[in-house]
């Protein structure tokens, strides 16, 4: 299969009191929106949490698929703490149910970014680890950085520690347009230059003022991306998702508008 388009729910998850239980309604939104698949954090599976067969049929009722699932630890010492393992080891196995869905992994950020290498080594140690057993059981794993002020890999510095410190045997790289930006980088730069690493992609736009858009309202030259991935062979999923201001007060209309620009502007790039 070729590139694939969903939703990362994430885009909910900024009013999590409201959706933290209500992943069947955002699967019905996904779908209407004309998504292929989600991508959920762990936190907002919901009813799902422990019963991975009825969200997979829960996703064959709606002829979606789970693309991805996000992993989201602080990971902020040298080895795994005894939560955080025994938390990667029940994802890893609920991943057992859906052969060929990515593991993505996410460090929550922190306060600020002082310490910076050796809180950069430490997060390291851990995505690796996380990453090895996850493989060893056939899951695909990919990093993704984020970038609030208290991320430590942020930056266009931070991004070659974190390339260099990958075990590439056990993860990749989710590049998160929207993130890359907001790090002040180039966003089509970063993904030619670390395209060997690419495992899954995020989507999100932003406008000059560094604010949260939907798509094709910011900066970000997404089909451009998306020619980019399509003629480099990239064959995994894009997912979308929006942190605007509009996103947080109505997720369900945001997603709908960003499922018409897929349509109008991105899914007629990919074959």
């Amino acid at each position: 299969m070729g590139i694939r388009f969903g939703f990362q729910t994430y885009t909910w998850q900024m009013s999590y009191d409201k959706y933290r239980d209500r992943l069947p309604y955002i699967l019905d939104v996904v779908q209407a929106s004309g998504g292929a698949g989600v991508e959920p954090e762990v936190c907002m599976l919901g009813p799902y949490t422990y019963f991975p067969e009825a969200f997979r049929e829960d996703l064959v009722r709606r002829r979606l698929q789970l693309g991805a699932l996000c992993l989201a630890l602080p990971w902020l010492h040298f080895e795994e703490t005894e939560e955080e393992r025994r938390e990667a080891d029940r994802v890893i196995d609920y991943l057992q149910v859906f052969p060929g869905t990515v593991l993505t992994l996410v460090q929550l950020p922190g306060q600020d970014r002082s310490n910076l290498r050796e809180r950069q080594t430490r997060a390291l140690a851990c995505v690796n680890a996380v990453s090895q057993r996850a493989y060893e059981k056939g899951i695909v794993c990919a990093y993704h950085p984020n970038s609030p002020s208290g991320s430590i890999f942020r930056t266009e510095d931070d991004y070659r520690v974190l390339m260099d410190g990958l075990d590439s045997r056990y993860c990749g790289y989710a590049p998160d347009t929207g993130h890359i930006a907001k790090g002040g980088m180039d966003v089509l730069n970063i993904i030619r230059t670390y395209r060997p690493m690419i495992r899954h992609v995020h989507f999100k736009d932003m406008n000059a003022s560094g604010q949260w858009t939907a798509l094709g309202e910011g900066d970000i030259d997404h089909p451009q991306v998306v020619r980019y991935l399509q003629e480099t062979g990239y064959r995994g999923w894009i997912m979308v998702e929006e942190e605007s201001k509009a996103a947080e007060h109505d997720p369900d209309r945001v997603t709908e508008a960003n499922g018409r620009y897929i349509k109008g502007e991105l899914a007629g790039l990919v074959v």
